[in-house]
């Protein structure tokens, strides 16, 4: 009975999350209509692009809707159903840039409550199934997988048709996941009457979760370089764009092997004691771009690409175990926010650190901030 119950459970994740990954198939066709067709600039189409990606910047609030009200099945059923709407509006209308952005939105904030009501299904289920980790590494893979699909295909419909085929091309997609969630049974659908005061006490005061949080933010934290290589790459290597491109297919299809690996070994390992020993590596890994040449930047693409998603994929199922009970959604999607807090800092420290020291002073300093999350690691709970 577990077994088939598992075989849901991974069946849903996997489409949910396939989905998130094929809806990046507008998005070249999309560009190109804005660029070339509206003589758009890369400012513009930056800012409009920002606004698309709003709903995920509120994940824990939607986790906290997702918690109270409904159940997470029910929210993926209607994530679903305003999905197909929109993107046949947007498939079979001569619409103005606004609407289609307004649209666009609605089809991302559907994607967010999908992706945080799968997430809320794999901590409840997974925490009793003993299977947070293997199902991270099946949404994972299936993530990567329909990345690869959409950004060849995406290419292809921009180049024979327009945006509009492409939102359509999604139909399929859709019911394809309505239909696995149908045969999905949730457990405990029945919600217990909650007190948003209480909630927020709960979550907030709770200190394992904020010790997590703490240690995922310092974990996560390191001055950004990665611009400054991409610009060595075009400016010193002279590779070409499809090389580029090339390069990025390569880093998904290794980092679906990393997902691989974790699946397989994700019951056996010790969380904290990998935990441990990948602040080390990652201290390792960040200086060895110091010595940054053409044949060094493959080898670090295909096995940082496999080790990288083995660790990221290992801090979610950390994740996982350490949300709240009654708060799944809610304290997961905290957690996610952290992290995702924790990119953008990055980002920003390391676009001020790097016309100050230059970039090889910014690699040692990303990989000694590697270390500031050591402290706690013996004050965090693996469940």
């Amino acid at each position: 009975m577990s077994n088939k119950r598992l075989f849901w459970i991974f069946a849903l994740s996997s489409s949910v999350y396939f989905i998130q990954g094929i809806e990046s198939l507008p998005s070249q066709a999309l560009f190109y209509y804005l660029k070339e067709n509206l003589g758009f600039s890369a400012e513009k189409i930056m800012f409009l692009g920002s606004i698309i990606t709003f709903a995920w910047l509120v994940k824990p609030i939607i986790g906290y809707i997702i918690d109270r009200f409904f159940t997470k099945k029910t929210w993926i059923y209607i994530a679903l159903l305003l999905d197909i709407i929109s993107v046949f509006i947007l498939g079979f209308f001569n619409l103005a840039v606004p609407i289609i952005i307004l649209l666009i939105l609605l089809n991302s904030s559907n994607s967010a409550f999908r992706d945080v009501s799968v997430d809320g299904i794999m901590c409840v289920e997974g925490k009793e199934l003993s299977a947070t980790g293997r199902i991270q590494s099946v949404q994972w893979i299936s993530l990567s997988v329909a990345s690869i699909i959409a950004g060849i295909s995406g290419g292809y419909i921009a180049q024979r048709w327009d945006y509009k085929f492409a939102f359509l091309c999604l139909v399929p997609f859709y019911i394809i996941c309505g239909v696995i969630a149908f045969f999905y049974k949730e457990k405990n659908v029945f919600k217990i009457k909650r007190d948003f005061k209480r909630d927020m006490q709960k979550l907030f005061s709770h200190k394992d979760l904020l010790i997590v949080a703490l240690f995922i933010f310092l974990y996560k934290y390191s001055p950004s370089f990665g611009t400054p290589l991409f610009f060595i790459q075009r400016d010193v290597f002279k590779w070409s764009k499809l090389w580029i491109g090339f390069m990025a297919t390569l880093s998904s299809l290794c980092e679906i092997i990393g997902a691989l690996f974790y699946y397989r070994f994700s019951q056996r390992i010790k969380i904290k004691k990998w935990l441990f020993f990948s602040v080390f590596l990652g201290a390792i890994t960040t200086l060895s771009y110091l010595y940054y040449t053409p044949v060094s930047a493959v080898i670090y693409n295909i096995v940082y690409s496999v080790v990288g998603m083995f660790i990221f994929v290992m801090v979610l199922d950390f994740m996982a175990r350490n949300t709240i009970a009654g708060l799944e959604a809610t304290s997961f999607a905290f957690l996610c926010s952290v992290s995702n807090l924790a990119g953008s800092v990055s980002g920003f420290s390391g676009a001020i650190l790097y016309p100050v020291v230059g970039l090889r002073w910014l690699i040692v300093i990303s990989s000694l901030t590697s270390f500031l999350c050591l402290f706690l690691i013996n004050k965090v709970d693996i469940k």
